[in-house]
Formats: structure tokens, sequence, C-alpha cells
């Protein structure tokens, strides 16, 4: 009987969903809605797992053929929502094995193709995550972007925010950054902007959504915008020293990924210049395949260690 993995990547809006046979063919990929229970009701996360099982069902010609699934995905460091994960899965049937992880572990395995290397990942929020040959395991950063998120999607359009009313009132240079902000949200005035922030409708995405315009501005050689690129490079290197550090992986290379390092220019080579300024050795990659991906490697990975 051909047996088969399969990988989930639960971000915050939608599921990507991975199968393939024991040998590692792609064999059906396929996206549902969010299992996040940071963001969604109990509900409709059950309407998406039986979406989800369906869809395995229906490519590997029923559950039983599939041996392992691999769920990545936000929160799931709370027992209680691990436990809730997995009684999702197994009231569709499921019996096989699963292995409910951390979508900073799976996305690591997408980018280097391997559950060993280190990734920072940077969209709407942003964190480091590292393991080594050992199997030790270090995170730094992705607290939320109350109290941390630097050199996110958030934290940039927060600043751009800032920028806006710094120079409104005269604390900062005219910035061309101020145009694009009031373009982009529709506003005319720095009151309709403090209006948007604080209206409690207006979530972290919503801040984030501005972020592509800073990769603008720093085109437009705007020095406000440039100096907001700096600081996030900054702040994204110095999430990574403490897990190459702890690690003591200080050589090989190191997979970016995420919005704003894939796409603001100035952000990722700012980043990349003072990783290597700190570890001549270490060298920054564009991840190689998709969290979704890496959730098929780890359960072709357990599959195997199963058979020896």
């Amino acid at each position: 009987m051909r047996r088969f993995v399969a990988g989930l990547d639960g971000g915050g809006t939608k599921t990507a969903v991975k199968i393939a046979d024991e040998n590692g063919l792609l064999v059906h990929t396929f996206t549902s809605g969010a299992i996040n229970y940071n963001g969604q009701d109990e509900e409709s996360i059950r309407l998406s797992f039986q979406d989800i099982f369906a869809g395995i069902a229906g490519a590997c010609g029923g559950l039983d053929p599939c041996k392992q699934i691999v769920i990545g995905a936000a929160g799931v460091s709370n027992p209680t929502v691990r436990a809730r994960v997995e009684a999702n899965a197994r009231a569709c049937g499921y019996e096989g094995g699963l292995l409910i992880t951390g979508d900073q572990e799976t996305a690591l395995c997408g980018a280097h193709d391997s559950e060993v290397g280190i990734i920072v990942i940077a969209g709407t929020g942003s964190i480091c995550y590292g393991k080594n040959e050992a199997g030790d395991s270090v995170r730094s950063g992705g607290y939320g972007h109350l109290i941390d998120d630097e050199g996110s999607g958030y934290a940039i359009g927060r600043d751009l925010l800032s920028a806006t009313v710094q120079a409104h009132d005269g604390r900062i240079p005219e910035t061309v950054i101020s145009g694009m902000v009031y373009e982009q949200l529709g506003l005319a005035s720095v009151q309709e902007i403090v209006g948007f922030v604080y209206n409690k409708s207006t979530n972290k995405k919503d801040i984030a959504a501005l972020a592509p315009i800073l990769g603008i501005a720093c085109e437009l050689r705007d020095s406000a915008a440039w100096a907001i690129a700096a600081k996030h490079a900054e702040a994204l290197a110095s999430m990574a020293a403490p897990v190459i550090e702890k690690l003591s992986m200080q050589t090989g290379s190191l997979a970016m990924a995420g919005s704003v390092l894939l796409q603001n220019r100035e952000i990722r080579q700012g980043f990349a210049e003072r990783i290597k300024e700190r570890y001549p050795e270490l060298s920054c990659i564009e991840a190689k395949k998709d969290a979704a991906s890496g959730a098929v490697r780890m359960a072709l990975n357990r599959l195997e260690a199963a058979q020896a």
C-alpha cells in the first residue's frame, strides 16, 4: 500500500496543506481556513479541520494511508492550545502519527530543507529560531506587537505613522512618507491618522499594511525612511545574535523569510551586512521552501525514523 504524509502551515488567515508520498513526491496541495486559536472561533476552526482532513483523505484514498502529519501553527507552545488542535485532528477520524509544533520550526525546516539551521522571519511579526545538530533549540523575539516584534511589518508601519506626525510637528524634517501614508489610508490630516490608529477596529495587520511604503521612500532617498530601515535592520541582526551565539552556529547559513526581509531591499541588505560584519563565515540566504514544505520534510523524517 502506498503511504503518505501531510504538512500543514497554520497561518493567521489560512492553512496551507501539502501532501507527499513516502518517497517525498508531492501529490497534492491546497489551502483551507485558519486553525489559529489566537484569532479564530472554535466553530470555524472545527470546520477548517474537517475540510483539511477531507482534502487529505481525498488525495490519499482515505486517512489510513496517511501515516504521519505535522502541523505547524502559532500559539501551540500553550499546552491547552496544543491539546485542542490534537482533539480537532482526532475528531476527524485521523489515527496516524501526529506532531503539533510551532510554525517557526516548520519554517526553519522549509528554509533549509533540514531541521538544523537558523531562520529569521520578519513579516507581520518577527522572530529568530534555530536548532543545532545536537538538537538544542533557541528562539529570540516573537513576543507580540505590543512589547516586541521589532523589524516586523507592524513595527515599520508604526514608525511610518510616527514619522508622519513628527514631520507634521516639525520634530523631524519633511518626509515623502507623509504623503504616501495619507494616500494609502485615504486620510487628510494628523487628527484623522490619530483617529485611525486608536480606532478599536484597527488591528495590527492594518498598521503592517503600510510597511511597503518604506521601500518606495528609501528609493526616493528619503532620510527618514533610511533611518527607519537602518533601525530595523539592526533590530533583526540583534535578535539573531543570541541564537547564533547560544547554538555556536557562527558558520554556515542563516535563512531569511517573511515579507519584510524578502520585499524590502534596504532592510534585507542592511541585515545581511550586519550579520556579515559580526559573523564573517555565516551567509544569509533566502528560504529554499515554505513552511508547509518544511512540515512535509519533518513528517517524512518521522516516518523514516519509525521504520528504522
